[in-house]
C-alpha cells in the first residue's frame, strides 16, 4: 500500500476516533472523518489479544491488501480507521475480504 493511503501520526488517529462515527460488525470497527485530501487514507489497527506479532502483521497485510486491490471503489474524501476484533482468526482471506467489503457498504464508503 503506498503511503499516500496510511495514516501515520497518532494525533490524527485520535481526532478520527473522537468524532464516534463508526459503524460495527462483528469482526471490524471503522471510525470514519472527511478530509480535504484527493485521496481515502486508512490505519489497521489490531489488539495483542488476536495473536502474537506474526499473526497481527498477517492480518493487517491481508486487510491492507483488501483495501488497496478495491481503492478505485473506495470514496475519495475519508480518513478511515480500521480496528479488527478477536473472531477475526475463524475467517478466511475470501471471508475478510466480504465482511470488509460489507463493512465499507454500511458505512457509505463505497462510489457505487
Amino acid at each position: 500500500m503506498k503511503k499516500m493511503y496510511i495514516i501515520r501520526k497518532n494525533y490524527e488517529i485520535q481526532a478520527i476516533i473522537s468524532l464516534k462515527d463508526s459503524v460495527k460488525n462483528n469482526y471490524f470497527v471503522l471510525f470514519k472523518r472527511e478530509n480535504n485530501l484527493g485521496n481515502f487514507r486508512v490505519v489497521v489497527s489490531v489488539s495483542r489479544k488476536i495473536g502474537k506479532a506474526v499473526v497481527r502483521n498477517k492480518i493487517k497485510r491481508q486487510i491492507k491488501a483488501i483495501i488497496y486491490k478495491k481503492r478505485h471503489e473506495i470514496s475519495q474524501k475519508y480518513d478511515i480507521v480500521l480496528i479488527v476484533r478477536d473472531q477475526i482468526n475463524t475467517l478466511s482471506f475470501q471471508e475478510k475480504e466480504k465482511y470488509l467489503m460489507e463493512l465499507l457498504t454500511k458505512a457509505n464508503l463505497l462510489t457505487q
